[in-house]
């Protein structure tokens, strides 16, 4: 948290110097390829703005696209709550992610190459991994979608350490190779177990924002 503190820092003084001077800083190198149509309406309920964001603004986004996609809404929100950690201004972002070309965008914190992978052949397949970070609407759609097709990667016979949410939950946060080697039985690490630790705090919450049992 104290990490992040100082990247929200660092953050809005190159935010604050780009909208002063008028001018960009220079462009790094390409981001590294990693593993987390129709433009959407933007939500009028919740502004973007890291100020007033509450991911269960959007629970009936969440539920519509966990319908859509055939993911738990309770664990789609969950994930939500675990990347809320830092602030969601697409100006932070933006002025960030000139710093950490890597870094992740959009309220749901998905990568370049995740998205440039589940975008393919669906309605949202014209629009940029650079509008995840204005359009909070595009990356409830995305991580959707996003965990959809990590459960279509799932093996049927695995390992009972992990249950299926857990899996999908992992796999979001470090990518489909790692959830495959959980699902065989690999035993998560320290960041890993943090997440897991971090999504079975966030249970409850996320199960009343979106109605679950």
């Amino acid at each position: 948290m104290r990490r992040w503190l100082l990247v929200a820092a660092c953050a809005l003084v190159l935010c604050t110097a780009v909208r002063a001077t008028g001018t960009l800083l220079p462009d790094g190198p390409p981001p590294s390829a990693g593993p987390s149509g129709t433009p959407s309406a933007a939500s009028p309920s919740a502004p973007a703005t890291s100020s007033s964001y509450d991911p269960a603004h959007y629970a009936s986004q969440v539920r519509a696209r966990a319908r859509e996609t055939g993911v738990s809404a309770r664990l789609r929100m969950a994930i939500l709550y675990n990347e809320a950690y830092k602030p969601h201004d697409p100006g932070l972002e933006r002025a960030w992610q000139r710093y950490k070309p890597d870094a992740a965008f959009g309220i749901a914190d998905m990568h370049r190459a995740a998205f440039e992978e589940v975008r393919e052949g669906r309605d949202f397949a014209g629009r940029r991994w650079e509008d995840l970070a204005d359009d909070r609407d595009l990356a409830i759609e995305a991580e959707a979608w996003y965990l959809h097709d990590l459960a279509a990667r799932l093996p049927a016979d695995r390992s009972a350490a992990c249950t299926e949410d857990e899996l999908l939950a992992l796999g979001y946060n470090a990518g489909p190779a790692a959830m495959l080697a959980f699902a065989r039985g690999a035993a998560p690490g320290d960041q890993a177990r943090s997440y897991l630790e971090k999504l079975h705090g966030n249970w409850d919450r996320a199960g009343k924002a979106v109605g679950a049992d």
